[in-house]
């Protein structure tokens, strides 16, 4: 921008000359027009980069979901039903023939007409309800529901038994002397009668039911039975089982006594037995015995009184017992109302049928095969009232429907286990034909696992059949799980649910197979499903590859469907590993993942081999960024591998994938670098250099160069390249490029608000508060996206460290933007370089009458306007660079005004320093604004130090001409040489010693390399010591280290030697014969620090002290500032010193 580099700002000035990334570029003939270059032939379609950025977008997209291991709760992000699985009718029970369902039918009729026992109160009593619901489920007609009734009703009834379990008794009472009873059971059924029906042979029949009262015989009772006896225990348990034939379900009962078994006991024996006596009570039941024993010399009838004792019975109805049975503890009853008893016994009681008058139990169908098909039957019509597609049903049957199935497998004698088995049988068949619930079969499996720890083993017809429901049921879920994505998606988390149960039904059967004496396994279950797994895997991957990427078709063509392919394999690894792994790991002991990662990444390396092969001679712009593409997503499954704790990529497929991608890589990088520009170039055509909203201070294309930016370094943490040569050459090409784009965009700025119309007499351009946050902007973006484009340099410990070419490259990149942002800066503050001289003015023309506030307060309040609008319109960093320029620009207007003001009062230089502490405090802000560090260097100190010295007399400014000199001692190095010399006062001559030694490394000032130097020694300041003159070594000649040993008196008083300023100056010159001498350089040394001076030395005028080396040097700035302030005086003294010092200053050369 032409109007830029006419700037003549003091901030321009001061901009520094530096290598620069931008002076690299700009020696570069295709980069010295500012047009955009025209990117190499067969480019991507030139355009604004729209396009294309927002491709990469798409691809960065992708890597944005890859970071890290796979979450569930990320995966499963649906919970709609889950798809239906396959039905197949015939994979269910056998049809029925019409004969087959009429027998079927009168089997259930006959159970619910013949029915024994209490209904329990889910159970339905309502006999015309079940006969009515069982006519709805065979669809009879009510001529076809009344000939079967009628054929049931004249069918004979059932025969009716009973099995008794008597399990256990608690608390019971103790009768022996030992404090223990060793009780039996004596059980039976009293029929209504009360006359006992004369048993068969019975090898308990020598028990019967006794009575205690001699009075009354043995009660009535038929098939009386007897327990063990338990000897010494309250708490007896048998676990025997008995069963009653039952003539009268109305009217018999169960009657049970417990007696404690007493055997005849002699003297002896009881004697003998005195150790088992227990307490008193227990020791006069003893003495009792004995006496007993005595007195019938050890021999009982049968009527005696030491028969067994009476510890409680038992008298339950058979009418009272429930149609599915009952399991309970009851309280045990006294025989009369004299009879003390206590204690509980727990009892299991089934009413069940032995002989049935019907057509299936006539063929020879036993109740487990009816029951099997009852249940079919019963279960496909209850299914059918729910949703057609539902798949969630548990197989709750309606109270009609259990009350039947109840009263069949009553009656049958069917047991637990049997009832367990049938409901799997059939609900596993069911659910082949149509879904249930996964649920619902893991619980019947476990109710059946339950029952068959406890149960003996079944028939082996019935174990057969259960051992086919085994193999079927595993058949059907293998071949679900080889369509495992089709049928369980990782997204759904109802299927990944019923997935989870039914491997936790497979892994059921797996705890089966043991228990069967015929294996319904070949092999072990887990082996199978390992195998499906992987032909479900192959069989996935064929159907994906023929669909999107077809062997016979050209590579090209090819290509996009593989990257397609390639990401789908992806996701579906993240699925495996976030989903299904742990499901098949802890469940059935298989590695899924590993399993799957192994075959996938296989199959997806093998045709990415063959087709960069193939492509690598057909090499376009559009096949390199396809082949981009497939490659960030083949390096993020081999970096999905590798993130796994203890896998190693090494051992993949997929591993030096990388070398035939090369060349795409670098080609797709160039078209990068093109499309980068055309979207810069297109961002700032459309830019307004307004701010895009209230919330930000930068223009549009800003934002978009920053995303630009942003995307290249995402894309470059994409690619990380395993090679570290390569992927340095790639890095520092891409930092190069990006750097260019930077560069490149700033020149565009530059252009656009070249072409923006000015407001007149605006002072802050908003355009150019624009432009200036904008290049702030992009400085922090392109200085972050270049930290993000380091590559491994293969050296270890160097991790998070940038590589050098990387770091060089951001350093030119950083200086070059840093002096763009001073340069718009300068630009801007120009405008405002009048009005600060015009109040500057203002305040050095105030009269002294009026108050310094009063004389500064129109700068100040120009100032506070000016910098409130700026506040509002720049970046923090901005408004600092701002600030700094305004400060330099008010110290320089400061400096100029008191140039142009020659032989003032005093109360002038006052007012400045005045207002110059005044602005120091405004442009500080208590901490807001620029630090106080800053404010106090540089000009500033110029300034200060040419106000105080303004406010000095003429001999207080020459006492700080040699300060200075004195100060600058410690700031020169080698570079003019080096003098020693030694000095001390001896005070009794009252004289000072200065000894010229020698010196070395002196410049060379003659035609020959060499110089022949003296040294001038005076005193000063010359007020100080008016009577002194100065004296010289001798000349020596054509040397650069000289050697004098030369001593100089002078003779001045001590008090003289104190004051402030004194000192002696050493000026080495080079003597030349035919011209004017050279200067060659200067020292100084004060006098205060000199030996005798402060302190009055022993020994008189002795030598004392160590030789002093002095670094020659030139006068500075700083010291030549008070000797501009002299020069402004008109007073004698200043000018005959300023006189003097010009006459040395004739002999200075410049530096050589």
């Amino acid at each position: 921008m032409s109007t830029l580099l006419e700037i003549k700002s003091s901030v321009l000035r001061q901009v520094q000359v530096c290598p620069s990334f931008r002076r690299r570029t700009e020696e570069e003939p295709a980069s010295s027009s500012t047009e955009v270059p025209e990117p190499a032939a067969g480019a991507w379609k030139p355009g604004d980069g729209v396009e294309f950025f927002a491709q990469m977008r798409l691809i960065l997209k992708k890597g944005e979901s890859r970071q890290g291991l796979p979450c569930p709760e990320v995966l499963l992000r649906s919970s709609s039903p889950a798809p239906t699985e396959p039905m197949d009718p015939s994979r269910g029970l056998r049809a029925l023939t019409q004969e087959e369902v009429e027998m079927l039918y009168e089997e259930a009729l006959y159970t619910v007409l013949y029915r024994a026992g209490t209904m329990g109160p889910d159970q339905v009593d309502d006999q015309g309800a079940l006969l009515s619901y069982l006519q709805q489920v065979f669809g009879t007609s009510p001529e076809e529901h009344a000939e079967a009734m009628e054929r049931v009703k004249k069918a004979k009834a059932p025969t009716y038994a009973l099995k008794v379990s008597v399990m256990r008794a608690k608390n019971l009472l103790a009768k022996d002397p030992n404090g223990f009873s060793d009780p039996y059971c004596m059980l039976g059924i009293l029929p209504a009668s009360g006359t006992l029906r004369e048993p068969g042979p019975h090898k308990e029949q020598r028990f019967s039911f006794r009575k205690g009262s001699k009075r009354s015989g043995p009660l009535p009772a038929k098939c009386i039975q007897v327990t063990e006896v338990k000897s010494s225990t309250l708490n007896p348990v048998w676990k025997e089982h008995f069963l009653f034939e039952i003539e009268d379900v109305s009217t018999d009962q169960l009657h049970l006594d417990i007696w404690d078994h007493d055997d005849d006991v002699s003297l002896v024996e009881a004697c003998r037995k005195l150790n088992e006596v227990i307490g008193l009570k227990g020791m006069s039941r003893y003495f009792k015995q004995i006496v007993k024993s005595a007195r019938t010399n050890g021999t009982a009838g049968p009527t005696e009184d030491h028969t067994d004792d009476f510890l409680g019975c038992l008298n339950i109805p058979i009418r009272e017992v429930p149609v599915a049975g009952e399991d309970r503890w009851f309280k045990l009853e006294p025989r009369s109302s004299a009879s003390r008893v206590q204690g509980d016994c727990q009892l299991v009681l089934k009413l069940i049928t032995t002989q049935r008058d019907t057509s299936m139990s006539q063929r020879g169908r036993s109740g487990f095969l009816s029951y099997l098909l009852l249940l079919s039957r019963l279960l496909q019509f209850e299914h059918q009232a729910e949703e057609p597609n539902s798949s969630s049903w548990r197989g709750e049957l309606s109270g009609p429907a259990a009350t039947v199935l109840c009263l069949h497998g009553a009656q049958s004698n069917l047991s637990a286990l049997q009832l367990a088995v049938l409901h799997w049988q059939v609900s596993s068949r069911h659910h082949q034909t149509r879904t249930l619930d996964y649920g619902y079969l893991l619980g019947l499996l476990e109710d059946m696992q339950a029952h068959w720890e406890e149960a003996a083993s079944l028939p082996q017809e019935q174990e057969e059949g259960l051992a086919d429901s085994f193999s079927a049921f595993s058949e059907f879920g293998l071949r679900l799980l080889r369509q495992l994505r089709d049928y369980f998606p990782a997204t759904n988390s109802t299927a990944v649910y019923r997935l989870e149960l039914l491997l936790k039904c497979l892994g059921k059967l797996q705890l089966f197979q043991p228990s069967f004496e015929i294996c319904p396994f070949e092999t072990e279950l887990n082996m199978d499903i390992a195998a499906a797994l992987k032909r479900g895997n192959r069989e996935w991957f064929d159907k994906l590859l023929n669909s999107q990427s077809p062997r016979e078709q050209p590579g090209p063509q090819r290509l996009a469907g593989l990257v397609e392919l390639a990401d789908t394999v992806y996701e579906d690894l993240q699925s495996c590993y976030g989903i299904y792994a742990s499901l098949f790991h802890s469940i059935i002991k298989i590695d899924f993942f590993t399993l799957t990662f192994r075959q996938l990444e296989r199959l997806v390396a093998e045709e990415a081999w063959v087709l960069t092969e193939e492509l690598s001679l057909k090499m376009t712009l559009e096949v390199a960024s396809g082949l981009f593409e497939l490659y960030l997503t083949l390096a993020d499954i081999q970096r999905f591998w590798s993130s796994i704790p203890g896998r190693d990529s090494r051992s993949l497929a997929l591993a030096g994938i990388h070398a035939p991608f090369l060349p795409a890589v670098k080609l797709w990088l160039q078209v990068l670098r093109d499309q980068a520009r055309w979207r810069l170039q297109g961002a700032v055509d459309v830019d307004t250099l307004e701010p895009m909203d209230s919330s930000s201070k930068h223009s549009s294309s800003a934002a978009t160069a920053s995303l630009c930016f942003s995307h290249i370094q995402e894309l470059w943490a994409r690619l990380a390249w395993p090679d570290p040569a390569q992927a340095q050459g790639l890095g520092t090409q891409l930092s190069q490029d990006l750097c260019e784009a930077a560069l490149f965009y700033t020149e565009l700025l530059r252009k656009k608000v070249d072409t923006q119309p000015g407001a007149a007499g605006e002072a802050v351009s908003e355009p150019l508060c624009v432009v200036l946050n904008d290049v702030e902007l992009l400085r922090k973006a392109a200085g972050q996206a270049l930290c993000g484009l380091a590559w491994p340099e293969g050296a270890p410990g160097l991790e998070g460290v940038l590589p050098r070419p990387l770091l060089s490259c951001m350093q030119a990149l950083d200086e070059d933007l840093q002096r763009e942002a001073r340069t718009v800066t300068a630009h801007l503050t120009s405008k405002m370089v009048g009005d600060i001289r015009k109040y500057v003015q203002h305040i050095s023309l105030s009269p002294d009458s009026i108050q310094n506030e009063e004389a500064m307060a129109p700068l100040l309040k120009y100032l506070d306007e000016k910098l409130a609008l700026l506040n509002a319109s720049l970046v923090k960093e901005n408004l600092s660079r701002v600030l700094e320029a305004l400060w330099e620009l008010l110290l320089q207007a400061i400096l100029q005004a008191l140039g142009a003001n020659r032989d003032v009062s005093a109360d002038f230089y006052g007012r400045f320093h005045f207002t110059l502490e005044a602005l120091v405090n405004f442009f500080h802000a208590e901490g807001q604004g620029l630090p106080l560090e800053s404010l106090r260097d540089g000009s500033y100190k110029r300034l200060e130090e040419e106000l105080r010295l303004h406010q000095c007399s003429t001999r207080e400014c020459i006492e700080q001409y040699y300060l200075d000199k004195l100060k600058q001692r410690s700031l020169e190095h080698n570079r003019f040489g080096r003098l020693s010399v030694r000095c001390h006062y001896e005070a009794a001559e009252q004289r000072l010693v200065v000894e010229v030694l020698h010196a070395a490394d002196l410049l060379p000032l003659d035609a020959n390399g060499l110089s022949d130097p003296f040294v001038i020694v005076e005193l000063g300041p010359p007020h100080l010591f008016p009577l002194v003159r100065s004296q010289r070594t001798q000349v020596k000649s054509r040397t650069l280290h000289p050697v004098y040993d030369e001593l100089f008196y002078f003779s001045v008083p001590a008090e003289a030697c104190r004051r402030r300023g004194a000192c002696v100056l050493f000026t080495v010159m080079d003597h030349d014969w035919l011209s004017t001498n050279d200067f060659a350089g200067e020292a100084a040394l004060g006098l205060g620090s000199i030996g005798g001076v402060a302190r009055p030395q022993v020994g008189g005028s002795a030598r004392a002290g160590q030789p002093v080396t002095l670094h020659l040097r030139r006068p500075r700035a700083q010291v030549r500032s008070a000797l501009r302030m002299l020069e402004g005086r008109n007073n004698k003294e200043a000018q005959e010193f300023v006189k003097r010092l010009k006459e040395l200053e004739k002999y200075m050369a410049a530096d050589p």
